[in-house]
This record gives C-alpha cells, sequence and structure tokens, in this order.
C-alpha cells in the first residue's frame, strides 16, 4: 500500500511540476504579449503626433507649399505682420521636411511590427499541453482515492486510532515548542552571562591599564630625578683624582732632589786678601747691582771704564 501510495505520489509531484513549468511559460508569453501590445500603442501614438505636428504626408507636398508661400511674399503686398507669419511658416516647413522620412519609416516599422499574435500560437499550444497534463493528473488522483479506499476496506474503521495519533502528534508539537522555548531561554541567558563575563574581562583590562601606566609614570620620575642627581656629580672624578695624585708624586720626587741639594750644599770660607771681592752667584743676585744702572750700553761702558779705573782684582 505504502509502496504504490509512494508511487502514485511520485507521479502527481511529477505532472504537478511540469504543469508549473508550462505555467512560467504562459506567463512570460502572456507578459511579452503585453510589452508587444503597449510598444504598438505608444508607436502608433509617436506617428500620430509627428503626422499631426507636420502636417503633411510627402516631401513633394512641402516643397509645393514653400514655393507658394515664396511666390505670394514676391508677387503680392501684405502687412509687415503677415509677411513675418508666412516667414516663419517657411522655418517651419523646412525643420519638418526631414521627418517626413521618419514617418515613412516609422509607418513600415509598424507594419512590419508584430504586435504578439504569433505568440498565441505558442500559448494556444501550452494550453493544450496543460490540458493533457491536467487529465493525467485527475487520472492519477482517482487512483490515489481507488487505493485509499481499498486500504479502507482491509483494514476497517481508524477513526479512533487517527484521533489518537492525532492527539499524540499534538503533544508531541507542545513538546518540541516547549524544549525551543527553553534552549531559546538557555540561550539568552547564556549570551547575557558572555556579556557579563565580557565587561568583567573589560574593567580588569582598563584597571591594569591604569595600573601599568600608574608604574610607568613612577619609573619615569624616579629615572628623572636620578638624571637630575647625576647633574650635581662632577664629571671625571676618577681621572681628576688620578691627575692630582699623579702631579702629588711628581711634586714629591722633585721636592726629594731640592731637599738632597740643599743638604749638600755648605758654607765655603773665602780668605781673600785686602782690596779682594768675591762675585756673588747668578742665583743670589738678582736684585744686587753693582750700582743703579741708567741706560743699557751707556751704564756697560761706563761700568768697564769704572771697573778699569778701580784697579780692584776680582777672586772668582
Amino acid at each position: 500500500f505504502y509502496a504504490k501510495k509512494a508511487e502514485l505520489r511520485a507521479q502527481l509531484d511529477e505532472l504537478s511540476g511540469k504543469m508549473n513549468e508550462l505555467q512560467a511559460k504562459r506567463d512570460e508569453i502572456e507578459k511579452s504579449v503585453t510589452g508587444k501590445r503597449e510598444e504598438g500603442k505608444q508607436m502608433r501614438t509617436q506617428l500620430n503626433n509627428m503626422k499631426q505636428l507636420i502636417g503633411f504626408t510627402s516631401e513633394k507636398d512641402i516643397d509645393k507649399r514653400i514655393a507658394d508661400i515664396e511666390f505670394q511674399l514676391c508677387t503680392s503686398t501684405m502687412a509687415l505682420k503677415d509677411e513675418k507669419k508666412l516667414l516663419a511658416e517657411i522655418q517651419a516647413l523646412k525643420r519638418n521636411r526631414p521627418k517626413v522620412n521618419q514617418v515613412a519609416q516609422m509607418e513600415s516599422q509598424l507594419s512590419s511590427f508584430d504586435p504578439g499574435l504569433s505568440m498565441k500560437d505558442q500559448k494556444a499550444a501550452i494550453n493544450e499541453e496543460m490540458a493533457q497534463y491536467r487529465e493525467a493528473k485527475k487520472k492519477v488522483s482517482d487512483k490515489m482515492t481507488e487505493l485509499t479506499n481499498q486500504r479502507k476496506e482491509q483494514v476497517g474503521d481508524l477513526g479512533g486510532i487517527l484521533e489518537q495519533k492525532e492527539e499524540i502528534s499534538k503533544m508531541i508539537g507542545e513538546k518540541i515548542k516547549q524544549r525551543n522555548e527553553a534552549r531559546d531561554a538557555f540561550r539568552q541567558e547564556e549570551r547575557e552571562y558572555n556579556q557579563y563575563l565580557a565587561e568583567q574581562r573589560k574593567a580588569r583590562q582598563a584597571k591594569a591599564e591604569e595600573e601599568r601606566a600608574a608604574r610607568q609614570a613612577e619609573f619615569d620620575l624616579r629615572r628623572k630625578q636620578r638624571e637630575v642627581e647625576k647633574l650635581d656629580d662632577e664629571p671625571y672624578v676618577a681621572e681628576r683624582t688620578l691627575v692630582e695624585q699623579t702631579i702629588f708624586f711628581c711634586k714629591s720626587l722633585v721636592q726629594a732632589k731640592d731637599e738632597d741639594k740643599n743638604e749638600e750644599k755648605k758654607e765655603v770660607t773665602y780668605n781673600n786678601k785686602d782690596g779682594e771681592e768675591i762675585l756673588v752667584n747668578k742665583k743670589d743676585r738678582e736684585e744686587e747691582f753693582y750700582f743703579v744702572p741708567t741706560k743699557g750700553k751707556k751704564t756697560k761702558s761706563k761700568s768697564k771704564a769704572s771697573g778699569a779705573s778701580s784697579g780692584k782684582s776680582i777672586k772668582h
């Protein structure tokens, strides 16, 4: 029973699908026919408007009217107002003269225009095919009804069982609905909890950033203080100390030699005779002079003369 029922259901689905495809094609044809009809109406309206605007059906008529107006202007007398009207008419005719060919082309296009009459045959064919599918579907539906009636005759009355089945199906549907509601509520609470955790993490992160910034500021302050303290320290302390020690050491060596020389000096006693003098050492006679010199050269000569005249011998 169920296999036959599934087979008949598949046939019905197949026929329904084909009918839907044909219906879609028919809708497209109707849409295109409507579009063609509207396009034909627009072309006809445009053609009528151009004919009314031009007023002539051929270029010969326009040339004849222009010639008549020019002849009238040349042979007759008229008011200036009327002459201007005729000149304006000539200009309008010259402008509309090329439009006569356009009107002819539009008339030829309109005569050869297909307003969708060729699609009526396609639409009729589709309708016939759909009628065939409709008849086949009706036959399959009759088979399905016959099969269902045979099943009822074999099994008997299943009204109570079907009612129980419907009640159980309703209960199952309610339970499924409750389950979905409980799941949605749980998901909502879970999202709220995750949002709370995210806010907590964000707050902790912000606090950690503030603490890090405070520590960095304190570290920068200490570093600046150390740099300021370094400015108070004398530079090159070790080098200066080494130089001072070296100078002190060198001075100590020089002072020791001078002291040794001073210790080695002895007083010399001179047994000079009467009229003899001792020449003082240059180191000891920085500000001792025999007499105060006045001028360099003259003093030198005078000192030589006085030394020669003195006659005293100098003993070294």
